[in-house]
């Protein structure tokens, strides 16, 4: 599994996702199915990469962050001079979305390289998944 390429543009770790091809269960792909109103055979993906930015989950399955990264000839989002634009501005609406783990992956590469997040994103993703959220401790992980 190429993980360098299973990470998307805006900060995704598509190798963990849940809707992942090689992730996906049949109870997730259903659950997906009745929410996104598509066949369930439409349901897996294969990564933002090899879906050339086509996004189920977005409302016009076009997604204008990989546009703009292609156009400008950058791989990751955080290579731009203009990081972090309007496009990853949060938003209470959609906050169930990963779009504030996204931010989060794109520092994180930025600052430690991508290699290094990659060991690392599992345990991003189960803080933001599993944490509770403390103020001035972020998510922590109850055990």
């Amino acid at each position: 599994m190429d993980k360098r390429r299973l990470t998307s543009p805006c900060g995704l770790d598509c190798f963990n996702c849940g809707t992942y091809v090689e992730n996906i269960t049949d109870e997730w792909k259903e659950q997906a199915s009745k929410h996104l109103n598509i066949p369930m055979d439409e349901v897996p993906c294969k990564g933002c990469r090899d879906e050339e930015g086509h996004c189920k989950f977005g409302p016009n399955q076009e997604c204008d962050t990989w546009k703009c990264v292609q156009e400008k000839g950058l791989l990751f989002c955080h290579e731009c001079d203009e990081f972090p634009c309007g496009k990853f501005a949060p938003t209470q609406q959609g906050a169930d979305f990963p779009h504030n783990m996204k931010v989060y992956n794109l520092c994180r590469m930025k600052l430690n390289g991508l290699d290094n997040w990659i060991e690392e994103s599992l345990e991003i993703r189960k803080r933001y998944y599993e944490g509770e959220f403390l103020v001035g401790q972020g998510p922590v992980l109850k055990e």
